[in-house]
């Protein structure tokens, strides 16, 4: 990713797994992501960051209201 940090509420992959999370903080050297479904946040190396393109974020918030919406009675 370039010298600027991401924001929280901004969505990033992490280029080591191809995931995309959304960015929740910093904590030392680290950005920390969360997956869209929720969970356990995972520390990134900034370096190891790049930017989310809109279509993967639109992708990823379909995908993730397809599940949920699954799980509705």
């Amino acid at each position: 990713m370039n010298s600027e940090t991401p924001t929280p509420g901004s969505y990033a992959v992490d280029v080591r797994t191809g995931i995309l999370g959304e960015v929740m903080g910093h904590e030392g050297p680290y950005v920390q992501l969360r997956p869209l479904s929720g969970g356990r946040e995972w520390d990134v190396p900034p370096e190891s960051l790049r930017t989310a393109g809109t279509l993967e974020e639109l992708s990823a918030k379909v995908n993730e209201f397809n599940r949920t919406r699954r799980l509705l009675p």
